[in-house]
């Protein structure tokens, strides 16, 4: 309960961040499409540097203490923003370095959230547990958006970047005050390496074949949605003509489609299967995503294109994202979990830097709608992966208990 306190008020500021820093940068500094590519890719960048040194480091290390670090660090990285605005000295070079900080220990905070959590609950509650921090991760989808864009047009970006420094310092607070202990993990090896991390992760993940389809559409899917996050808020704001507390409005849609989603999840999975569930999901998710780039005409008709794509595209991915995640955290043994996820978030990562990259020379080279619309056909073959893959036949996460890394077969 308390973890889940500590999500749901880290969950909220992080949206904060992710409108408060793009908008900041359009608003405050105007910047132009490349520029917010390169604010992108090195919020995502992180993720293959921090990938590298996190899993290992995580297995062997207290989970917990390494949340509350995170979230104190980014309290302190956060609260730069506003004070630099308050003497007129804020420029896109410092969020470019906040957005790279913000990047790594959000990374950090990730891989040790997902490994903790089997140490807190069984591992037949595991679908529940994620369901249940699912459910507040979407309310914080549906408030936080808003919340950030009306915070924007009262205080100013830079400012309402404040109020999300101290959801930080919260989540850390509440992240104190667990009693868990974590078992402790000894590995009879010799002195780690970070390739030997990497491959320890890598090879829990190629030798199952229900978690290789899973970690292939992970990797390619940031590559197109990279350029979906450098155009998104220009998209929105400079060629729909949109205000920041309207944008607002309508990303917080996609926090409704993910309360949906998070309620369907379990009868999705119940009604057409594990594998199916995470398959079919993302695949519906990724062609709702065309009503980004289709949106014209009055202003009533662009936000409702806006909301549908956020309804159903969230509401989609967030009932294969709950499956997905617990089926990892099952088939995987747990002194691994944190190696594992590095992979996924080292290919992720890369992924995003490039897609980022490239999605502020597309939109700079034709324009963001016509960039949308090539991001939207990557996103829809990705997740067929699944479709053709032994996910697709899964009815069940599997009964029996992983073996621990390094038992014999």
């Amino acid at each position: 309960m308390r973890l889940w306190a500590a999500q749901t008020v880290s969950s909220f500021g992080a949206r904060i961040s992710r409108e408060g820093l793009a908008l900041a940068s359009v608003l405050t500094i105007d910047a132009k499409p490349f520029q917010l590519g390169i604010l992108v890719a090195l919020v995502t960048g992180p993720s293959v540097v921090v990938g590298f040194l996190a899993g290992g480091f995580v297995d062997r290390a207290g989970k917990r203490r390494i949340m509350i670090a995170s979230d104190l660090l980014r309290t302190v990285v956060l609260l730069s923003v506003p004070i630099a605005a308050w003497f007129h000295l804020l420029r896109m070079e410092q969020l470019y370095v906040v957005g790279a900080l913000m990047g790594g220990l959000g990374v950090f905070f990730d891989i040790a959230d997902h490994a903790y959590l089997p140490h807190l609950i069984a591992r037949e509650h595991l679908i529940e547990g994620n369901t249940k921090l699912s459910a507040t991760d979407s309310l914080a989808e549906v408030g936080g958006p808003a919340l950030a864009g009306i915070l924007v047009q009262t205080l100013t970006a830079p400012f309402a970047i404040a109020v999300n420094a101290m959801t930080y310092l919260i989540s850390a607070i509440f992240l104190g005050t667990i009693n868990n202990l974590e078992e402790p993990h000894h590995e009879a090896e010799r002195r780690p390496t970070l390739l030997g991390d990497l491959r320890l992760g890598f090879a829990a993940i190629s030798h199952n074949p229900l978690v290789r389809p899973l970690v292939v559409m992970a990797v390619l899917s940031p590559l197109f949605g990279g350029i979906f996050s450098a155009l998104y808020v220009i998209f929105v704001i400079k060629t729909l003509g949109l205000s920041p507390a309207l944008m607002g409005m309508t990303v917080a849609v996609g926090g409704i489609g993910s309360l949906l989603g998070t309620a369907i999840s379990s009868r999705f999975v119940r009604a057409v299967g594990v594998g199916r569930a995470i398959a079919l999901g993302f695949v519906i998710s990724a062609v709702s995503s065309v009503f980004v780039p289709l949106a014209s005409g009055p202003i009533w008709l662009k936000i409702a294109s806006l909301m549908i794509a956020q309804l159903v595209g969230d509401s989609m991915a967030v009932a294969a994202i709950i499956p997905a995640s617990s089926l990892r955290q099952s088939v995987i043994p747990r002194e691994m979990l944190g190696r594992a996820a590095s992979v996924f978030f080292v290919g992720a990562g890369a992924s995003a830097v490039l897609g980022a990259l490239s999605g502020g020379v597309l939109g700079s080279a034709l324009g963001p709608r016509a960039a949308l619309f090539l991001a939207v056909g990557g996103l829809v073959a990705t997740p067929m992966i699944g479709v053709f893959s032994p996910l697709w036949r899964l009815e069940q996460i599997p009964a029996s208990e992983p073996k621990s890394a390094g038992s014999g077969p």
